[in-house]
């Protein structure tokens, strides 16, 4: 089914040189007539890319506005759709936006100007915060699963004033905000909602998914990408087990904040990204996460306020080693000018190596209790952070994937690897208020020479 766009140079109809395959009409339909709001859950190599750009194609030459192809981070747009090849050998932009409707391409930002005089523009959502100022009316969140759940969040009410689309295109990563997005989709009127297999469409025959599973590729893998399983664990995941073991356990629940113990809290101090802190309270052996905070585009001054209007009475700050870095704008390091803001009990955690922190970090999750409202995104986050899948040599990288969930896993790091290291011999323990502290001055940690709590931090 061609659609013929609003302007048409050179007599170019619209999808170029494409059309919907049989198992890919079903959607196409539904975004042609008008539908605004589309889960699509389909299998590696089912198309899903192709049906959302040649839609976008078509749509931006009907109505002038801007649109937007975003996936989990700016880079992996560039590789995947920017400079992506499709089956045919084809650029896949030129494919879908050919060069006859285009008036101009830049690189850098990859953004096409189109004749009709909308905008096309591949995004990632590592920095879509920095993005919505182009108040765009079409949006394809592709690779969902992986994304940063707070895109949708924050552009949900621009594209609701403006009437524009939103269309999701995934495989599942487990049971996360994809599979929570396509279960709201599925029974929500006016969303279109679908899931298709190998077994769905036949695009992909048996005999090539015995030769991935040869090759290497994990079952969990298998499930997720050819039979879009939601059960299937997240293959690489660093504390995916340990999680699930909590949620048995029932220590994904309510936290209860205790007034009378102290708030530790643990930073990744972010410059070009998010800040990210945990909120904790050590009882006996039990750490219990009653609170979680990001944010970006804010000095430490947004921190030490937000500190104050949460009313807790705080122990130690844990913060990591770049804290010590001095910044151009006043020559003083981090570590000061939290000092200077009134933010109590600042340490520098030792400076362990990568896998020595992660090891860290599963050392201290069987004594972890989670509140499930308040640590929402933190945990979503650990639950997500993971090893890169190198997709060619079909083996997982040495280190983790830097995505949205690298800041609150880096903050629970220092928070796993603080907790560990005792206090100075002769220091004492106490609480402190946030404004307790003054400037230049240190509150010992609350642990014992073993890293354990001490009486003063403990829930006699």
């Amino acid at each position: 089914m061609a659609n013929r766009p609003a302007f048409e140079p050179a007599g170019i109809t619209l999808p170029h040189k494409w059309e919907p395959r049989a198992h890919q009409r079903r959607l196409w339909n539904f975004l042609q007539k008008g539908g605004k709001r589309a889960v699509a859950v389909w299998h590696r190599r089912a198309g899903k890319d192709s049906v959302a750009l040649n839609f976008a194609a078509c749509v931006a030459n009907q109505r002038v506005a801007n649109y937007w192809h975003m996936l989990p981070t700016a880079a992996q747009g560039r590789k995947v759709i920017w400079e992506g090849i499709d089956s045919q050998g084809r650029r896949v932009i030129d494919q879908a936006f050919p060069p006859g409707i285009r008036t101009g391409k830049l690189d850098d930002e990859m953004l096409i100007r189109l004749h009709s005089g909308s905008t096309w523009q591949v995004v990632g959502s590592d920095n879509f915060d920095r993005l919505v100022g182009a108040n765009p009316a079409g949006v394809v969140f592709s690779e969902w699963a992986l994304a940063d759940p707070r895109a949708w969040d924050y552009l949900r009410p621009i594209l609701a004033e403006n009437g524009g689309w939103a269309l999701f295109i995934y495989t599942p990563r487990g049971r996360n905000h994809g599979a929570a997005t396509f279960e709201m989709a599925a029974k929500t009127r006016g969303w279109f909602a679908q899931k298709l297999t190998v077994d769905d469409t036949g695009v992909i025959k048996p005999e090539v998914i015995e030769d991935e599973r040869r090759s290497g590729m994990a079952d969990e893998l298998i499930r997720q990408e050819y039979y879009c399983s939601f059960q299937a664990a997240l293959v690489g995941a660093y504390y995916g087990p340990l999680l699930e073991t909590a949620e048995r356990e029932g220590r994904v629940t309510r936290v209860r904040w205790e007034p009378d113990l102290p708030v530790v809290t643990a930073w990744d101090l972010g410059i070009g990204d998010s800040t990210s802190i945990w909120f904790a309270q050590l009882s006996g052996r039990e750490i219990r996460l009653i609170d979680y905070y990001e944010a970006s585009g804010v000095g430490l001054d947004h921190y030490a306020e937000m500190l104050h209007r949460k009313g807790y009475v705080y122990g130690e700050t844990l913060l990591p080693h770049d804290a010590r870095q001095r910044e151009m704008a006043n020559g003083r390091t981090r570590l000061e000018t939290m000092r200077r803001l009134g933010i109590a009990g600042t340490r520098v955690v030792p400076h362990v190596g990568l896998e020595d922190g992660i090891n860290a970090a599963r050392v201290v999750l069987p004594r972890c209790w989670f509140d499930e409202t308040a640590c929402a995104r933190g945990l979503e986050a650990l639950r997500q952070y993971r090893r890169g899948w190198d997709d060619e040599r079909k083996i997982f990288g040495e280190r983790p994937l830097h995505d949205w969930t690298s800041h609150a896993a880096d903050a629970f790091r220092y928070l796993a690897v603080g907790l560990r290291e005792p206090r100075q011999p002769g220091e004492a323990s106490r609480p402190v208020q946030l404004d307790a502290i003054e400037d230049g001055g240190e509150t010992p940690p609350p642990f014992d020479d073993d890293g354990r709590p001490t009486r003063a931090v403990m829930d006699d």
